[in-house]
């Protein structure tokens, strides 16, 4: 039996279901073609063996050889020149993309810290996402003894389609950890101060209520009193 990655096999059996109602056509549900993979290395462009690690790292990430990616001019102040090593960059496709990305969603985003889930406002315009990884040792794959430096990475995920919303609920279906959009919070704290007004409103119209009671009641009191008084005064007459 053929091996099929777990992310693969949701998205054909149970995603694409679940996002046809949106379409017209089943050709239109949007899908993950790759993971661009993209790390520079800064001044490690002069150390070589910085550079090796660096490339070392990012194979063992994704599961397959990471290339080198080389500067395209002169700059100066940089002290770099054209052809010169500046980071390393891997792009991943078919079951290994999907196991990738899984591996992503269920072990590396958790031991990132202070992690709270991944920002929506990665999104290109084009339907493309950019996530941005501060440190490579939240991969399990790296240990951290055999570490020197510790880098941060950019991870693309590129998908057929060119709105932005239909990408957002493609990688939500797939499993991506989005926080909770702005517009959500702003609408839920509405909500809950709108509640504590009515709250407040109700709290008042009892108070009021009970303050009309009691001053009914010494009013009443009083009046008793007084007639009492007068009928004392009767009697002693």
């Amino acid at each position: 039996m053929k091996y099929i990655p777990r992310l693969k096999k949701k998205y054909n059996e149970e995603i694409v279901s679940s996002l046809r109602k949106n379409y017209k056509s089943i050709m239109q549900v949007p899908k993950l073609t790759k993971i661009c993979l993209n790390q520079g290395v800064g001044r490690g462009s002069s150390d070589k063996k910085m550079m090796e690690a660096a490339q070392h790292e990012m194979s063992i990430i994704t599961g397959q050889k990471a290339v080198m990616t080389k500067s395209k001019k002169d700059i100066s102040n940089f002290k770099l020149r054209k052809g010169m090593p500046v980071g390393v960059m891997a792009t991943l496709r078919g079951d290994k993309m999907y196991e990738f990305l899984d591996r992503l969603i269920t072990a590396t985003l958790p031991r990132v810290r202070d992690f709270k889930g991944i920002s929506n406002k990665g999104f290109d315009g084009r339907g493309n996402y950019t996530l941005g990884i501060t440190e490579q040792i939240a991969f399990p794959e790296i240990s951290i003894d055999k570490v020197n430096s510790i880098t941060g990475m950019d991870i693309t995920f590129v998908t057929n389609t060119n709105s932005d919303k239909d990408a957002l609920a493609l990688l939500t279906e797939l499993g991506l950890p989005f926080k909770e959009s702005e517009s959500k919070r702003s609408t839920s704290n509405r909500q809950d101060k709108s509640e504590m007004r009515l709250q407040e409103e109700v709290q008042e119209e009892t108070q009021e209520e009970v303050q009309e009671e009691t001053q009914e009641e010494v009013q009443e009191e009083t009046q008793e009193e007084v007639q009492e008084e007068e009928n004392q005064e009767k009697n002693k007459e």
